[in-house]
């Protein structure tokens, strides 16, 4: 019954993450507080790694709209501009319930390349590009983010099964 219960919150983790809320943060956590119960099915090491694999993916995904801005053709304060505004318009968008994190986030890497870019050039057409790349990188990372919970629900599973979680 734990493992149902542990693969149960393993994918509503999953569908949380296309909304840009904590859906990786939550597989890692149902994995190390399973290992903390008395017939744990997931063991310790498990749950570390895929703690250590969230925070990596929660860099990449606000590293990425900055690399898409620059590939665009954008600048490095572009690139700056998109990751700042990817935090800001996701931690502004919380209030609104389901999903306005992810929504806030997309706008803010878009409008903090758009600015950041139009005060370099002072032409709102390269900006715009530029701005465009970001705002496909941000969907690059929430796509990046659900294959990587879709591995992560592979991995816990196939450690289940194999009894190598431990």
């Amino acid at each position: 019954m734990q493992s149902i219960v542990l693969v149960l919150v393993l994918l509503a983790g999953l569908v949380m993450l296309p909304f840009g809320l904590p859906g990786l943060w939550v597989m890692a956590g149902a994995v190390l507080i399973d290992a903390a119960l008395p017939g744990h099915v997931a063991g310790l090491w498990l749950g570390v790694a895929l703690a250590v694999v969230a925070g990596l993916a929660e860099v990449v995904e606000f590293v990425l709209a900055g690399r898409f801005a620059r590939r665009y053709g954008g600048s490095r304060r572009a690139g700056w501009g998109a990751i700042i505004g990817s935090l800001v318009g996701a931690v502004v968008g919380v209030p609104v319930p389901a999903v306005g994190s992810m929504v806030g986030a997309f706008v803010g890497a878009f409008a903090g390349a758009l600015v950041a870019e139009f005060t370099l050039r002072a032409r709102l057409g390269p900006a715009a590009r530029v701005a465009t790349g970001a705002l496909l990188g941000r969907v690059v990372a929430v796509a990046m983010k659900v294959g990587v919970g879709c591995a992560v629900i592979v991995w816990v599973v196939l450690a289940l099964i194999l009894g190598k979680s431990s």
